[in-house]
């Protein structure tokens, strides 16, 4: 079908997955995934550009909140939590990694973690719909590069 664009394929797939695609083979590896990165985010909350991005954060507020790993009375809007803490994962560099280079779970789990805090409680997402919006997000991110002429053969320009 020619109208259909490159944007709307991908827009409709993503849109298009639910919790009943994931395979148990993707199940225990999104979990050992996130296992991994909060433990690097948890290390990575001791560095000093962590702690400045937490400080720069300090000065934005909301109704909505979402908290920063490793501080229990330290919250932050979902947009600053998800930024502190990604800086937390990828500051050491010890987060995951797929070629072409990329670092998808320190990308991705932050936003999904604030964003499912930041909901009311009586719609708290399930620990299901939070394996989909990750796996989600990791699939959105790798179709990206994938698409990206910018990630060709990086090993090799480097």
């Amino acid at each position: 079908f020619p109208s259909q664009t490159v944007t709307g394929n991908f827009a409709k797939v993503i849109h298009g997955l639910n919790a009943n695609q994931l395979t148990d083979q993707v199940i225990q590896r999104s979990k050992r995934m996130i296992l991994d990165t909060l433990g690097v985010g948890l290390l990575g909350t001791s560095t000093e550009v962590c702690h400045k991005v937490a400080q720069y954060s300090k000065i934005y507020s909301s109704d909505l909140s979402s908290a920063i790993w490793g501080h229990l009375d330290f919250r932050l809007p979902p947009l600053y939590a998800a930024f502190v803490n990604g800086v937390a994962v990828h500051s050491m560099d010890f987060d995951d990694t797929w070629h072409p280079a990329t670092h998808p779970s320190g990308a991705v789990l932050p936003a999904v973690i604030a964003l499912s805090e930041a909901f009311p409680q009586k719609k708290k997402i399930s620990g299901l719909d939070l394996l989909l919006a990750f796996n989600v997000g990791i699939e959105v991110q790798g179709r990206l590069l994938h698409f990206s002429r910018e990630a060709r053969n990086i090993p090799r320009r480097y």
